[in-house]
């Protein structure tokens, strides 16, 4: 019998990810990491942590797993595997290993959990890691993720914290996954539609995290559960500076907009506009679909670079020439104003 992965989803009532403002408090009285080896920890709220091992070579560190945002086991595997890899990108490194961390329903064929393995395999070897193993345990529904290992050179690093005033911001894939997942779920998303969002959350930032090396970028973070408008404060508070969005130059996906007018919101995207609104000023003129638009959770989403601006032209073209065709300027770096991120 085949199963309709998002249906299971509804059924067991699970919610993707906590709010970026319920993490907050969770982690708010942790005592600080000292270590010197440590050289990125979840201080800055980073994508990943960085622990040195040489002078010229460090651990990339992260894991990342979710319920299904699609139906098929195959494209889940290969999307959980995607998203968990970007953010080792995210930091400029590449994969090594990674670890298989599932949680599957007793009651399920093991043919799925087979594709589930085989879509998240493939997208590793695509990543020119291996997976050496993991853990599976029962659950009332599919959970699928990885926990993964990279490198990265000391003085390479980027990080949250390197957004500079002057830089302009780069988004480097379409918007939009989070609706149009909701949609899906609801019927509302035709077939070319939800296969647009599917080949986008598989698509890795792999290529995009050499462009950044090769340009020398040191400021960017990938855009996933907390929607573009919530790593871009975390960016602008991390780097200490102010960001100004163009909304309507954010690149997105087809009929996205019109499904945002249909009312396909997810929840997530409420509780994004939540923890970011303190500390962002939206102009007046703003209209709501935009607004959601970022504040839409995405899932494997593309990668938000803050590039100085004599290097901007150069760097969309190698870009856009390595598989990143949506790649656009979306706005600016500016100093540091009453509020963290200004949206136009």
């Amino acid at each position: 019998m085949k199963h309709d992965l998002l249906k299971l989803v509804e059924q067991g009532g699970c919610s993707a990810k906590l709010s970026a403002s319920e993490l907050a408090k969770a982690l708010a009285d942790l005592p600080k990491i000292t270590n010197t080896n440590v050289l990125v920890d979840i201080e800055t709220h980073d994508d990943a942590g960085v622990y040195k091992i040489y002078d010229d070579y460090a651990l990339v560190q992260t894991t990342d797993f979710f319920p299904p945002v699609c139906s098929d086991p195959y494209d889940f595997g290969q999307i959980s595997a995607a998203n968990a890899l970007s953010d080792v990108y995210a930091m400029g490194g590449q994969v090594l290993t990674a670890l298989n961390i599932v949680l599957f329903p007793a009651s399920l064929s093991l043919e799925i959990l087979k594709e589930i393995f085989r879509g998240a395999q493939e997208k590793v070897n695509e990543a020119g890691g291996v997976i050496i193993g993991g853990h599976t345990i029962t659950n009332d529904i599919p959970v699928c993720g990885l926990s993964v290992t990279g490198w990265v050179h000391p003085k390479k690093i980027i990080t949250n914290t390197g957004a500079k005033s002057g830089d302009v911001l780069i988004l480097t894939k379409q918007t939009g996954t989070g609706i149009i997942i909701s949609a899906r779920r609801n019927d509302l998303a035709d077939e070319e539609t939800y296969q647009s969002a599917i080949k986008t959350m598989k698509h890795l930032n792999k290529d995009a995290a050499e462009v950044m090396q090769k340009h020398e970028i040191r400021g960017a973070t990938d855009i996933t559960g907390f929607g573009l408008i919530g790593h871009a404060l975390k960016m602008a508070q991390g780097s200490n500076v102010s960001m100004k969005i163009n909304s309507k130059a954010i690149p997105v996906m087809n009929k996205v907009l019109d499904l945002i007018e249909m009312g396909c919101i997810p929840g997530a995207a409420f509780r994004n506009l939540e923890f970011a609104e303190k500390d962002c000023h939206f102009n007046a003129a703003l209209d709501y679909n935009h607004k959601m638009l970022v504040a839409d959770a995405q899932t494997s989403g593309g990668m938000l670079i803050s590039a100085p601006t004599e290097k901007a032209d150069k760097f969309l073209a190698d870009l856009m020439k390595v598989g990143y065709p949506y790649s656009a300027v979306i706005g600016e770096v500016v100093k540091k104003k009453e509020k963290a991120i200004y949206v136009l």
